[in-house]
């Protein structure tokens, strides 16, 4: 099978779309903790420190629930 083929089929699958939808959301989660802890460790001042103390524990809740939560809506039902 030619590599463009190949490739356009492997594109459609929802399966890998959804996967990397997963991992995705995870990257970005773990870049958002590491800018709440950069402002965390940076910052002179108690104001920016709170909003660093925010950003981390938000994505930490994003990494822990929206995969999983995806995950259940598009979980295939179960056959009867």
């Amino acid at each position: 099978m030619p590599p463009a083929r190949r490739d356009a089929r492997m594109s459609a699958d929802p399966a890998r779309n959804r996967w990397l939808v997963l991992v995705l959301v995870r990257i970005v989660a773990s870049a958002g903790a590491v800018l709440g802890l950069m402002l965390l460790t940076r910052a002179a001042e108690w104001p920016p420190k709170l909003l660093g103390v925010a950003i981390v524990l938000c994505a930490l809740y994003v990494m822990a629930v929206v995969p999983r939560a995806l995950a259940h809506r598009w979980r295939t039902p179960p056959k009867p």
